[in-house]
């Protein structure tokens, strides 16, 4: 995991991005937030099961039904089975360690 601090790399209300191997936070102080950096290594972890490119797919693919579905951009993001599992694990650090493989599923 590559750490970059970037406000002008992200739009406006995002905090930070998994982009494998990057971590791309919009505050230096992010840095020290075990909450957030644990949920983007969650995402980073999703991304190298789905070989990147799978993710990426998945993960617009999910988006774009959520906003179908419930017509808001933040409620579709929060549905999203990646955005799901992160948040619900982010607070486990040791989550990682025991994480069984396409965990992420489980959340769909």
């Amino acid at each position: 995991m590559i750490l970059v601090v970037n406000k002008y790399l992200l739009g406006k209300g995002f905090k930070g991005v998994s982009i494998w191997p990057f971590v791309i936070l919009k505050h230096q102080w992010l840095k020290n937030d075990r909450l957030f950096i644990n949920h983007e290594r969650i995402h980073l972890r999703q991304q190298l099961e789905l070989l990147l490119i799978f993710f990426y797919l998945w993960y617009f693919t999910e988006f774009v039904i959520g906003l179908c579905k419930f017509g808001s951009a933040y409620k579709a993001y929060l549905n999203i089975s990646f955005e799901r599992e992160a948040y619900k694990m982010e607070t486990d650090g040791d989550y990682l360690s025991r994480r069984k493989f396409w965990a992420f599923l489980n959340y769909l």
